[in-house]
C-alpha cells in the first residue's frame, strides 16, 4: 500500500471523535506518525492504540486547544521530541449547540466561546508551526472550516462568522507562506455523521438528505480522505484554497 506521508509528523487537534479521529488514523495509514490533542484522554488513549497497531508512532496528549499556555508548551515540546512539525490539522471546534440561538436573542458570552474553540484555536496553533515550518521551506496546514461559512445557518450567526474567519484566515495565511513552500488550505464539510448530527432529530436529518443532491450523509471518512490529500504531495500546487464536501448542496 501506497504511503505517501512516510516520514512525515503530523498534528491533529480535536482528535478524539469524528473527522479528527478519522483523519488521524487516515495520516497514519498514509505513512505519517501523529500527535492526537483533544480534552477526552481516555478515547486519545484507544486512538493512540489504533495508531500503533498501523505501526506508527502515536502521541496523545489531553489539553484544552483554546488555552495559550498549554498549545505553546504542548508543541514546543512535540518539535523538540520529534525534531519537526509536518503537518497541522487544526480540526477543534464547535457550534453553541444547546445554546444557539437567533442573533437578537443571543448571549455575548457564547460568541466568545464559539470564536475561541472555532477561529482562534487554529490561529494559536498555527502560530506555533509557521515559523519552523518557514525557515524549512515547507509544510502543510489544513484548517477546519464549514459549509455553514457559505450557507450562513439561522442560529448560527457566531459560527458561520468564525468559518469564515476561517477562510479568511487561511487564504491569507496560504499568501505569505506560498514563497517559502508551505501550503496552507481549509475543509469545508457540510452534513457528515458525527456525535454532533447524532443530537439531530430524524425530521432533520431526512430534510439535510433532501437538500443535499447526492442524497445522503457523509461520515468522517469522505473528510480525512481530502485532509490527506491537502496533507500529501499531490496537493502541493494546491494552496489558499476552501475545499467543501457537502454532496453538492453549496458549490463555488
Amino acid at each position: 500500500m501506497s504511503q505517501p506521508l512516510t516520514n512525515q509528523f503530523a498534528v491533529v487537534t480535536g482528535a478524539a471523535n469524528g473527522i479528527g479521529r478519522a483523519s488521524a488514523l487516515r495520516l497514519a495509514r498514509d505513512g505519517a506518525d501523529v500527535a492526537v490533542i483533544d480534552l477526552e484522554a481516555d478515547r486519545l488513549a484507544t486512538l493512540a492504540e489504533e495508531i500503533a497497531a498501523l505501526g506508527r508512532t502515536a502521541l496523545p496528549i489531553a489539553i484544552d486547544c483554546t488555552d495559550r499556555t498549554a498549545i505553546e508548551t504542548t508543541f514546543a515540546e512535540i518539535t523538540a521530541r520529534f525534531g519537526r512539525i509536518d503537518i497541522l490539522f487544526n480540526n477543534v471546534g464547535q457550534s453553541a449547540r444547546e445554546r444557539a440561538s437567533e442573533f437578537w436573542n443571543s448571549d455575548p458570552d457564547v460568541w466568545e466561546f464559539v470564536l475561541r474553540v472555532s477561529l482562534r484555536s487554529a490561529m494559536l496553533a498555527s502560530r506555533q508551526v509557521v515559523p519552523q515550518m518557514r525557515e524549512r521551506g515547507a509544510g502543510r496546514i489544513i484548517n477546519m472550516s464549514s459549509e455553514s461559512a457559505f450557507y450562513g445557518d439561522t442560529g448560527l450567526v457566531d459560527y458561520s462568522a468564525a468559518k469564515m474567519g476561517v477562510i479568511g484566515f487561511t487564504r491569507a495565511l496560504a499568501r505569505e507562506l506560498a514563497p517559502f513552500r508551505v501550503n496552507v488550505n481549509a475543509v469545508a464539510p457540510g452534513a457528515i455523521g458525527t456525535r454532533a448530527h447524532d443530537r439531530l432529530p430524524a425530521s432533520v436529518i431526512d430534510r439535510i438528505k433532501q437538500s443535499t443532491p447526492m442524497g445522503f450523509i457523509g461520515t468522517p471518512d469522505d473528510v480525512a480522505g481530502v485532509v490527506a490529500f491537502l496533507a500529501g504531495p499531490d496537493s502541493r500546487f494546491v494552496t489558499g484554497q476552501s475545499l467543501l464536501i457537502d454532496g453538492g448542496r453549496w458549490m463555488i
